[in-house]
């Protein structure tokens, strides 16, 4: 995907465009307006007297605004141009842009506008791939709008279009002939809306959920301004810091899926363009990263999961009892079933996940009632990893799908097909068990006994998950370990072998506390190390095995997301100069995508390109990557919920200085954390 086209969104609602505004989607290049799962506009081009425009200058104030300030014709310093145009293009709930074009003349002047208009209403999970419509597209003018539509069966959207300006109205587009006078100027706004029709003719959305409360950018400016405020102020000495962390509470803003289930809630959308969806992983992980930030998104996540809980066995959609699904699509594919995300359960680390998430939040803000409100769902999710995740009877997390004609064959984070390998590139036979399930699995029963034991006055259960923990821990230090390369093996295969390449997944067991304390420094050796550490970041598959590619999406990038989780589980072993080179790299990448990182980027030497390099498939942005920042925040202040109190315990490189993060929400009401290089003392404010 193209990394320089314009972005502004509204949850899951986009619009994507080349420099100048205009949207001429080819398979290799994704524009157009999304929403639902659906591309309602795949055409979308400006002509003035039929030149197309070009670029002077571009402004986005705000993730869902942006000005695009344009001549006809190519630009030139050398003659001074006699008409120029602002496009002033806004999300907000639908697609409205506001069109100016001024008159620079000392005369009167004539112009014909054209703007042109169409879609192909693909699905977003069929985006730069060629398909054929199944269904019938059209194309009709009514009362002054164009209406582009398409209707497969019971399956129908439509694009509606409208002006506030007097307009020639066709079934390509709309012509307004003008005329302004001397350094004068015209202005009309064309309005956008992508509907979800239902037999009726009425949007299904405004049925489910309606939106009075949501009125436009008025209001989105609003709720951005209550959202900021809300969050704790943080200031340091080291300026990329302040700009990542302001720019991922923005970006999170913009991310918040509202969902239909829970009137003015949301969770976290997983990422743009690709993923502007609901999903179970990366909610749940960004949730875990924001927590000491805004843990209203956790509980929302929460408790939309625990709803679409899987309950039956389905082959198709990969579903069994008590798993925590992998994306809820809406599209045409899935209306039909041609793919399984109706939802899709495809995902064997959610649902441990889970059960953490749950007892984080509580830990964080002492909200007991929503641990007993899940009870049930936690319960099932905790049975799901030994009744269901066990396939192969071993105590381990394993995974293979059950869908055999499109469900994932990797289940895990690291879920395309040549992620999971031997050392020397040969790919695993199935069912496969990667090792951090085997972590996450650890810390939900540790946290599941916990919840058992203080909320559900069940001591007995929290005994017995507290055994199998224990017994799990021993058994993964036995059989994961690389004796030869004195690090954990990737994964097990279907034959029980040890899938023995270098990988960042052994950073996620540290974190859940998986790891022998004996062999942690051996852990944080491997991966501050040359074949792992890029200079940026931890890569995903360390240099020398079989299938590293720099620019391998799970086989040798850096993301963000991961190293975070990383730094967590150095801090939690007492690795503090580890977890502070680690945030150290990863911050400084922000600083050269202008604070906002990445999905992933290249696993490339940092002495080598001297910049990292952004994966041309990646979201951006994305919610794991956007939450990455928070959490390198929380755990170079060493924040810790200690009963009724915020334990701080600051350990910083000497680039950041001084970090103040004042009005930290929790059980305790509102705190503040300092940590300076010069001061590296423990201390808790309440």
């Amino acid at each position: 995907m193209k990394t320089d086209l314009v972005r502004i969104l509204d949850g899951n609602i986009f619009v994507l465009s080349d420099g100048s505004g205009d949207m001429e989607a080819t398979p290799s290049v994704p524009v157009g307006y999304f929403s639902f799962d659906t591309r309602f506009l795949s055409l979308w081009r400006l002509t003035i007297n039929g030149e197309r425009v070009s670029t002077l200058a571009m402004d986005d104030p705000s993730y869902f605004e942006v000005r695009f300030f344009l001549v006809p014709g190519a630009p030139t310093h050398y003659v001074d141009a006699k008409v120029s145009v602002i496009r002033e293009r806004t999300v907000a709930g639908s697609f409205e842009e506001r069109l100016t074009v001024l008159n620079h003349s000392g005369e009167w002047a004539e112009f014909t506008v054209r703007v042109d208009a169409a879609s192909d209403f693909t699905s977003l999970f069929m985006i730069g791939q060629e398909r054929t419509p199944a269904g019938r597209l059209y194309q009709r003018v009514e009362n002054g709008r164009l209406h582009l539509g398409y209707v497969r069966e019971k399956f129908h959207r439509e694009t509606q279009i409208s002006t506030t300006e007097p307009a020639q109205v066709d079934e390509q587009g709309l012509t307004y002939h003008i005329q302004i006078e001397p350094h004068g100027q015209w202005t009309t706004t064309l309005h956008v809306r992508g509907l979800v029709l239902r037999p009726d003719g009425q949007d299904l959305r405004e049925h489910v959920y309606p939106r009075p409360d949501r009125q436009g950018k008025s209001w989105l400016e609003s709720d951005l301004r209550h959202w900021l405020g809300q969050a704790p102020q943080l200031t340091c000495d080291w300026e990329p810091l302040e700009r990542t962390y302001r720019r991922s509470l923005v970006d999170l803003a913009a991310l918040r899926y509202p969902v239909l289930a829970l009137r003015g809630k949301a969770m976290p959308a997983a990422g743009l363009p690709w993923n502007a969806n609901l999903a179970g992983r990366d909610p749940i992980l960004t949730s875990l990263q924001v927590l000491p930030f805004t843990p209203d998104l956790a509980v929302t996540t929460l408790r939309i999961l625990g709803m679409v809980q899987g309950a039956v066995l389905d082959d198709f959609r990969d579903e069994e009892p008590g798993k925590i699904l992998r994306e809820w699509r809406y599209g045409e594919l899935t209306a039909f079933e041609e793919y399984p995300m109706s939802p899709y359960y495809g995902a064997a680390d959610t649902t441990p996940l889970y059960v953490i998430l749950l007892d984080e939040y509580e830990r964080w803000t002492g909200d007991a009632a929503v641990v007993r409100e899940l009870e049930d769902e936690a319960r099932a999710a905790l049975h799901w990893i030994d009744e269901y995740g066990d396939i192969m009877g071993d105590g381990y997390i394993w995974y293979q799908r059950r869908n055999e004609r499109n469900g994932l064959d990797n289940q895990c984070w690291k879920e395309s097909p040549t992620a999971i390998s031997f050392r020397d590139g040969r790919l695993p036979s199935l069912p496969r068990a990667t090792c951090e399930l085997q972590g996450y699995a650890y810390d939900a029963k540790i946290r599941g006994a916990r919840l058992a034991r203080q909320f559900w006055n069940d001591p007995a259960y929290a005994d017995r998950l507290e055994r199998e923990a224990a017994e799990l821990k021993e058994r993964f230090n036995r059989d994961f370990w690389v004796e030869d390369g004195e690090y954990y093996a990737l994964a097990l295969d279907g034959d029980g072998r040890q899938v023995d390449a270098l990988s960042s997944n052994i950073g996620h067991l540290l974190w859940s506390g998986i790891v022998e304390e004996s062999r942690a420094a051996k852990i944080a050796e491997h991966l501050l190390g040359p074949r792992l550490f890029s200079g940026w970041g931890v890569r995903t598959l360390a240099t020398g095995q079989g299938r590293y590619n720099p620019i391998g999406y799970h086989v040798g990038t850096v993301w963000p997301f991961d190293n975070a989780f990383i730094a967590w589980g150095l801090r939690r072993y007492g690795f503090t100069d580890q977890a502070g080179r680690i945030a150290e790299g990863i911050i400084d990448a922000s600083h050269h995508f202008q604070g906002r990182l990445p999905e992933a980027f290249g696993g490339y030497d940092r002495e080598l390109t001297g910049h990292p390099v952004q994966h041309t498939g990646a979201n951006s942005p994305q919610a794991l990557a956007t939450g990455a920042p928070l959490l390198l925040v929380r755990t170079l202040l060493g924040l810790d919920p200690y009963g009724e109190d915020l334990v701080v315990v600051p350990a910083l490189p000497e680039r950041f200085g001084r970090i103040e993060l004042l009005d930290i929400p929790g059980r305790w009401g509102r705190v503040d954390a300092i940590g300076t290089v010069a001061e590296q003392e423990p201390g808790a404010r309440r």
